[in-house]
């Protein structure tokens, strides 16, 4: 059995983000799961939007997905092919994880721009008369999020359900979501976050 799982990370600090830290330890026990535990393949498909940052979405683009495909000029067809491929890998995997750093409160702009690309409607969810109707059912998600303070739980905390919020668009309602906080607090406070934000992803892989 073979679980396709679509790796998201956002943060512009490069190896040295907390939440490609995270990112790493997931794709890392995927591998040792894979050998070790059932011999079944866990394939993960690594997307970095910072490496391969896309620009802030704008008309031209919008009017090229509104354009039949068949009638989109050169220009047109390049400008919907980047959203095309992001939507091809979401929809080819079982499992969303998404690392995603904390910025001012909310996501990596970077993150927002993917969003921006795979929010779409009639591909991802529709319009009924009774409010948009997701298209991606099925589906599950993993949120690793990385904060240097602690929010969860409080009304700072406006991120969790953003992400949420947009999943849930999407169809993807089985959210599970670790949280690696106080990273900035603190050499042991970081440590302890992080043990304990990687004995979280464990359980999670052993789930896929």
């Amino acid at each position: 059995m073979t679980t396709r799982a679509l790796l998201v990370t956002s943060s512009i600090l490069g190896e040295n983000g907390q939440s490609n830290a995270l990112a790493n330890h997931f794709k890392t026990k995927t591998e040792a799961h894979d050998v070790v535990v059932t011999h079944r393949d866990v394939v993960v498909t690594h997307r970095d939007v910072v490496a391969n940052a896309l620009p802030h979405l704008a008309i031209e683009e919008l009017g090229a997905w509104q354009t039949p495909a068949n009638e989109r000029n050169a220009d047109q067809q390049a400008l919907a092919a980047h959203s095309d491929e992001l939507l091809a890998e979401l929809r080819a995997s079982d499992v969303l994880v998404l690392a995603v750093p904390l910025y001012n409160l909310g996501i990596p702009s970077q993150l927002k721009a993917w969003f921006d690309r795979v929010l779409r409607a009639g591909e991802t969810f529709r319009y009924t008369e009774n409010g948009p109707q997701g298209l991606l059912e099925g589906k599950r998600a993993i949120i690793l999020a990385a904060r240097g303070g602690q929010y969860a739980g409080t009304e700072l905390d406006s991120q969790t359900p953003h992400l949420k919020a947009m999943l849930g668009l999407m169809g993807i309602s089985d959210v599970d979501v670790v949280f690696a906080e106080g990273l900035n607090m603190g050499d042991a406070q970081r440590d302890a976050a992080l043990k304990e934000a990687f004995q979280a992803i464990d359980q999670l892989v052993e789930t896929l």
